[in-house]
């Protein structure tokens, strides 16, 4: 019998893609802990097994060579699979699939709502009306501000059309630019040190690369104005989260929405007692519509690569 192990958490909410998996008749394993697996436990479970569907797991060398001789697809319930080490998978003929262009939308849309959740102060300002504290905190305006995009591709395009609408100012750093879209939108490409000194919000919408991680620092924070406020629905690891913490604490930067973290589920119990942070648990692509799409493509690839045929969406 066919066995798939689904790690990837939300993939359980489609019906749809659930059914398609056990029309085929595979045996599938649930995620069994309810939050992203590390190596030690995925290397329990993926010895036997011919598939795994995963989102943010540690899949390791150790863990795909522990998936030999049965495993011969890994999907990648996402677009981002730096998790996944593609060199050893592809190493042992195991195919890696992903999900590209389904989030776009959903990430972008949570970008703005962290922006407007932190400038407004809507989290703080909820928690005191529960409180039965009638308090209002003076917030600020998105209109006319300028907004800084680190990286101006699929998600980072979708943030700019729905800025634009608040008819904020917009440059944008991205090491391969897009000047069709910047003459579009008015987007002035600028370098990173610019773009750090003069936006008064920062999105971040890099991928997780040697070149990236880390790039929020210490001292990019203080180069910042420090009315400056920062999203991350990116990658967790494109910040130094102490130095971030620091500024945080100290008012060198006032403040920031946080979807993604360097390590997951979020530990550092430091952000929690932050008054000037939103903070969110990698929510970015958890909509319904966008769960949907994910969970039917990752679940047609697996059934096409198990049946001997090729992948729509190969990752190469």
């Amino acid at each position: 019998m066919v066995k798939v192990l689904v790690t990837a958490r939300s993939f359980a909410l489609c019906d749809e893609a659930k059914a398609l998996l056990e029309s085929q008749g595979y045996l599938i394993t649930w995620n069994p802990v309810g939050r992203p697996l590390k190596e030690a436990e995925l290397l329990e479970l993926i010895p036997g097994m011919d598939a795994l569907i995963t989102g943010t797991d540690e899949v390791t060398e150790k863990v795909i060579a522990a998936g030999m001789p049965t495993l011969k697809v890994i999907g990648k319930y996402g677009v981002g699979y730096d998790n996944i080490n593609v060199a050893a998978a592809k190493e042992h003929g195991i195919q890696v699939t992903y999900t590209p262009g389904v989030l776009t939308k959903s990430v972008a849309e949570l970008a703005m709502g962290l922006l407007m959740a932190v400038t407004r102060n809507i989290a703080a300002m909820d928690q005191l009306v529960r409180q039965g504290k009638w308090e209002r905190i003076t917030g600020t305006e998105l209109s006319g501000k300028t907004l800084g995009i680190v990286g101006t591709g699929n998600i980072g395009r979708e943030v700019v059309k729905r800025a634009a609408a608040f008819d904020m100012n917009i440059i944008a750093f991205d090491v391969w630019p897009n000047p069709d879209f910047a003459a579009q939108y008015g987007i002035k490409y600028v370098s990173l040190e610019e773009l750090f000194k003069k936006a008064d919000f920062i999105s971040l919408h890099a991928p997780s690369t040697p070149e990236t991680v880390g790039m929020i620092h210490a001292k990019s924070l203080q180069s910042m104005k420090n009315t400056a406020v920062l999203i991350n629905t990116a990658r967790g690891d494109l910040i130094v989260e102490k130095d971030l913490i620091k500024a945080l604490q100290e008012g060198v930067i006032a403040g920031a929405g946080l979807d993604t973290f360097a390590v997951e589920p979020l530990l550092d119990e430091r952000f929690f007692s932050l008054k000037n942070v939103v903070l969110t648990p990698h929510a970015g692509s958890n909509t319904r519509e966008t769960v949907a799409r994910m969970s039917i493509m990752v679940a047609t690839d697996v059934v096409a690569v198990l049946g001997g045929n090729l992948p729509h969406y190969p990752v190469r």
